[in-house]
């Protein structure tokens, strides 16, 4: 990691608002201990408001906040392809964000770099992704965050319907589709389930616990060993 790179992750951990030792700092950054004090007091130098000693742990008092010009050209590319994605693949409450974190990031950025924004040309088609879809993108997201169960009903490939009541985990997508990964309370074990097969979806007001079993993590170990059925 180069030096410039490394003062900067320095900071971005004292901004977490947390006293943090140079032992945690030096386990994180993969360099010695004698390598953090010496860039702490290299940042104190050059007027970063770092407070705090050896031996004790570093804070960063409030109202600091980094220079405008530490993104580069493929940075600012990354996050106006992330925010054209969002807004192509996403529902509407995410897309919404996007957009507004790239006003805040033009708001910021040098001129040049602003001009950057536009430029551009990675491009995200969103032929295929129509509004019934991204409604129930936010309906999900929102349930997940909050775990609420969320109920609907469902048409498998076969054709075949049911009613479900599910403990959503998380979405994923696979190009052309999203499916919500989740544990199912009719089938009592992990399913996947295609969004655009969903009807009638609403966010229940109970909520539930990401139990040992039943979790993410759960759901993903599933899933790379031997896959979760569909519906």
């Amino acid at each position: 990691m180069r030096r410039a790179d490394r003062l900067f992750q320095i900071v971005q951990h004292l901004r977490k608002g947390r006293l943090v030792t140079a032992a945690e700092l030096a386990r994180c950054l993969e360099v010695s201990e004698r390598t953090v004090y010496r860039d702490m007091r290299d940042l104190a130098s050059s007027g970063v408001p770092v407070e705090g000693e050896a031996g004790v742990g570093y804070l960063l008092r409030d109202g600091y906040d980094l220079p405008p010009l530490m993104f580069t050209r493929d940075e600012v590319e990354a996050l106006v392809v992330g925010a054209r994605l969002a807004r192509a693949w996403v529902g509407g409450g995410l897309a919404d964000a996007a957009a507004r974190a790239l006003d805040k990031v033009e708001a910021v950025v040098p001129e040049a770099r602003r001009r950057e924004l536009a430029d551009s040309r990675v491009f995200v088609p969103d032929f295929s992704f129509p509004a019934a879809l991204r409604d129930r993108m936010d309906v999900l997201r929102c349930a997940i965050n909050a775990r609420r169960v969320v109920m609907f009903d469902y048409r498998r490939q076969d054709g075949t319907h049911s009613a479900r009541a599910v403990q959503p985990l998380g979405l994923f997508f696979w190009g052309r589709v999203w499916t919500l990964g989740a544990w199912c309370e009719l089938r009592e074990e992990f399913r996947s389930f295609r969004i655009d097969r969903m009807d009638t979806l609403l966010a229940l007001e109970r909520r539930f616990d990401e139990i040992p079993g039943r979790g993410l993590d759960d759901y993903l170990a599933r899933w790379r060993q031997e896959g979760c059925p569909q519906g």
